[in-house]
């Protein structure tokens, strides 16, 4: 394996081990099932360094960690049931957030100027996290029987500006990350800081 794969997989791991840190850290709220976690801010960040497939890989290895047991999940909740009820949707919907905002933001940003890198990334993470959101809010409305405008006041429209905070924290700091960890071979040539 060459020394430069070794350190993405590091990195990997760092992202794997900084949403198992996060994603517990949770504030429950009166309207939804669905607390308010610092996990989306973890994910959009894996994502956005780490690329789609170390970036599916990074949040695979969070869920795989938390379906055997331990307290990673919101709340420091684990075990399979956590995937199995109506939240389930939200934590399986990371891989689908890493996979696309990744993909948007590998294939689109590229070695650009900094102004079209970061609106790539702002895009990438709105549409990924779009995506989470869907994928989190039909399995919700599967599991409690929720219809749609239900479903979206209490999945959906209470996180929009928390979302909208943590979009803006990792698109001010994925820059400057690019930077640092591109001087140590650790990012996925696409995105190596200009």
């Amino acid at each position: 394996m060459k020394k430069t794969e070794t350190k993405r997989l590091v990195l990997c791991g760092v992202c794997a081990a900084l949403t198992c840190v996060l994603a517990p850290l949770s504030i429950p709220i009166p309207v939804s099932a669905v607390p308010i976690s610092l996990a989306t801010f973890a994910v959009l960040l894996s994502a956005a360094l780490l690329g789609p497939k170390l970036g599916v890989i990074s949040q695979a290895v969070y869920i795989l960690l938390g379906c055997i047991g331990l307290p990673v999940f919101a709340g420091f909740s684990g075990g399979p049931g956590a995937i199995a009820g109506p939240t389930g949707g939200y934590i399986v919907g990371y891989l689908l957030l890493a996979l696309v905002e990744g993909g948007i933001y590998y294939t689109l940003g590229g070695r650009g100027r900094y102004l079209k890198k970061t609106g790539v990334l702002v895009f990438a993470m709105i549409v990924g996290t779009a995506a989470l959101y869907a994928l989190g809010t039909v399995w919700f409305m599967a599991a409690t029987h929720t219809p749609l405008a239900g479903a979206l006041l209490a999945c959906v429209v209470p996180f929009l500006p928390g979302d909208a905070a943590k979009i803006i924290v990792v698109a001010l700091a994925v820059p400057q990350l690019e930077r640092a960890l591109g001087h140590f071979g650790m990012l996925p040539k696409a995105v190596n800081a200009s």
